[in-house]
């Protein structure tokens, strides 16, 4: 994800990086060559003109923004939903640190808080590899025992057996009459939360938009933009290719935008930051252990793209 500094309006409109213009140019090239084709050919294909004006244009542009206005939304409604099961992945993670440091630790020697906090901790980031489909084994392994790596390495469903473990360590504490059964009550419900954001995640990554309603507004779009040029050409001449291009600018980039930020985690540059906001889980729970905290991850800024 890209953090980008406020900026003056002039310097937006030369925003380059993070921008979904650099993806969209092959596109906007193909466009310009078929607009520059209709002024040449004077709206004619093999020698037979295209009866086409401004008109049915501006009908089905109405159309065509609605349909890209649900498109969008829809897109925007899984990355917000996303976003805000990462935020309640923070609440219950620091809720539940604290609760066990303050109500276990004390009265059970055998509870290890420390070790339970880094257990919340490898949780965030086995979900997160999980939704990535990444390796987790290199934070596992300096979060957790060697023998908890092991254990979770065969595992399809690491999040959940990461979950399971927690809850087990409670479970063993509450029967050395470490925790109470009021306590054990208590943060079983901060489990439930984070067990709801794991399957709250998984929904969303496993349940795409329909693929049906994105070849629909592919197929139109890239439609509308092809005949534009040969509907403008009578009215507007050489300006053709210069106002093709631009509304093909606007329709192909919120296609884009769409697409990119339906898979809200993925590694785009707009979609969740997930690195950094695991890595703001890790230095909440190891801060209330009282223990050093690791370098801060930020999202990155424009200038750290390639």
């Amino acid at each position: 994800m890209i953090v980008r500094p406020p900026q003056n309006w002039f310097r937006m409109l030369f925003a380059w990086k993070g921008s979904v213009l650099r993806d969209i140019i092959p596109q906007l090239v193909f466009m310009a060559v078929v607009s520059g084709l209709a002024v040449l050919t004077d709206g004619r294909v093999l020698g037979e003109k295209i009866p086409l004006n401004a008109v049915p244009f501006t009908l089905c542009g109405v159309a065509l923004t609605i349909f890209l206005a649900f498109r969008n939304n829809a897109s925007y409604d899984r990355y917000w939903e996303a976003r805000k099961m990462w935020g309640n992945m923070l609440i219950a993670a620091r809720t539940l640190a604290s609760q066990a440091l303050c109500y276990a630790a004390p009265m059970d020697g055998a509870f290890d808080g420390v070790a339970f906090a880094r257990g919340i901790v490898a949780l965030a980031y086995t979900l997160k590899h999980q939704l990535r489909g990444t390796c987790p084994a290199p934070d596992l392994r300096r979060l957790l025992p060697i023998r908890a790596v092991v254990a979770l390495a065969d595992k399809q469903y690491k999040p959940v057996a990461q979950l399971n473990a927690l809850r087990a360590a409670l479970a063993a504490s509450h029967r050395r009459m470490g925790i109470t059964g009021t306590q054990l009550w208590m943060l079983d419900g901060q489990l439930d939360r984070l067990g709801e954001v794991v399957g709250g995640c998984e929904r969303i990554a496993s349940t795409p938009i329909p693929f049906a309603y994105g070849v629909l507004l592919h197929r139109t779009v890239y439609a509308y933009c092809m005949l534009l040029p040969f509907g403008l050409v009578d009215s507007i001449g050489m300006a053709t290719p210069l106002i093709s291009i631009f509304v093909s600018y606007t329709l192909i980039a919120l296609e884009a935008i769409a697409s990119d930020i339906a898979e809200p985690f993925g590694l785009a540059p707009n979609n969740l930051a997930l690195d950094a906001m695991t890595n703001g889980i890790e230095r909440s729970l190891l801060e209330l252990c009282e223990l050093e905290l690791p370098a801060e991850a930020t999202p990155v800024r424009p200038y750290q793209l390639t």
